[in-house]
């Protein structure tokens, strides 16, 4: 089965994420959109893994959260790989929480490679992917785009408090992936 590792947003956050969804895509760019019930901060891409490994993966989560203590994080920035002026994927970063889950992701990339599962080729950057860009078209007007969409994240509420981890299966299907949770880690409290 297709699984990712990922920490959950809320819905209050993924609102606010549909409306700058909504302002950029008046640019009238090529762009894939991530459905807002879809979004959320990937700490780690699985694939395809097999049904017994899924418990291993679940003990290698809790290893990690359980020596994490709960955190806040906030979204503050638009962005896109590989660069702003030649955008293929665009995010939202977070400036309070980046560090969390940095060793969050970092310690889980230790933990499952010990499992079988490949590390990343590149470093982890946190990073909430919201659409994919497709083509060139109105690429320009994309970019103007950015800006505006800046400041809907200055003027909102969004912080939350992340108090744990998820693993998720991936369906893709004609309509679209559809996640669902498999097992939750706990950040601790102490």
């Amino acid at each position: 089965m297709r699984t990712f590792i990922a920490i959950e947003l809320p819905k209050a956050i993924k609102d606010s994420l549909a409306l700058l969804e909504d302002r950029l895509k008046n640019s009238g760019a090529d762009v894939k959109w991530v459905e807002p019930r879809n979004i959320h901060l990937t700490l780690k891409f699985l694939g395809e893994v097999d049904q017994q490994k899924l418990e291993k993966i679940a003990e290698a989560m809790q290893s990690i959260a359980g020596n994490k203590k709960t955190f806040h994080l906030r979204v503050s920035s638009v962005g896109a790989f590989p660069k702003m002026e030649f955008p293929r994927i665009i995010w939202v970063g977070i400036n309070k929480g980046d560090n969390e889950t940095k060793e969050i992701a970092e310690g889980l990339e230790e933990k499952l490679a010990k499992l079988g599962i490949p590390k990343e080729n590149h470093p982890f950057s946190s990073h909430i992917t919201i659409g994919r860009v497709k083509s060139t078209l109105n690429r320009d007007k994309l970019i103007q785009e950015f800006t505006a969409a800046e400041g809907m994240l200055k003027t909102g509420n969004l912080e939350f408090n992340v108090e744990r981890i998820t693993l998720f299966q991936s369906t893709l299907t004609p309509n679209g992936p559809v996640y669902n949770p498999l097992k939750t880690a706990d950040l601790t409290t102490i």
